[in-house]
């Protein structure tokens, strides 16, 4: 497993990126990364942890140019029924709140340092057959890429 996958989210718009996987960038992103943190900063200046101080999740590129990735709140209150058929509005909310998957393609330019995620499904309807790009730098099994489109608002 790779090291980690910081992500620094920042609510702004961007435009749609996509290029085929360069085989040399391919190589530095194949396999499976495990997530160190998610902050969103927003315009303002402020700073939020929305999936709280130790997120957990995993982001999973192949060589085929597919991904998939979940990131989750650790921690997250149990369902009381234990059945989420009869889950209560507060606990729906809390799972909706502290869960985010998505998969689809992806691609990097190495020239500009963006990737773009073609998403083809998501737990954030929002998202679905949308391309993200994302400014990214891969140093020493650090993968960090920057999210300018997040699920607390903002536009495609």
């Amino acid at each position: 497993m790779k090291e980690t996958i910081i992500l620094c989210l920042i609510f702004f718009h961007v435009g749609v990126f996509g290029q085929q996987v360069e085989p040399e960038v391919e190589n530095e992103f194949i396999g499976s990364w495990s997530l160190a943190s998610i902050t969103n900063i927003y315009e303002n200046g402020s700073k939020v942890e929305p999936y709280g101080q130790n997120p957990d999740g995993l982001l999973i590129f192949d060589a085929d140019g597919n991904y998939a990735t979940q990131l989750l709140k650790k921690n997250r209150p149990l369902i009381a029924s234990g059945n989420k058929n009869t889950s209560t509005a507060e606990e729906n909310a809390a799972i909706v709140k502290g869960f985010n998957a998505h998969y689809g393609r992806y691609s990097v330019d190495p020239s500009t340092g963006i990737m773009a995620f073609n998403i083809l499904h998501a737990s954030f309807p929002n998202w679905e057959n949308k391309i993200q790009k994302r400014a990214f730098s891969c140093l020493n099994g650090v993968l960090t890429y920057k999210v300018t489109n997040t699920t607390q608002g903002g536009m495609l």
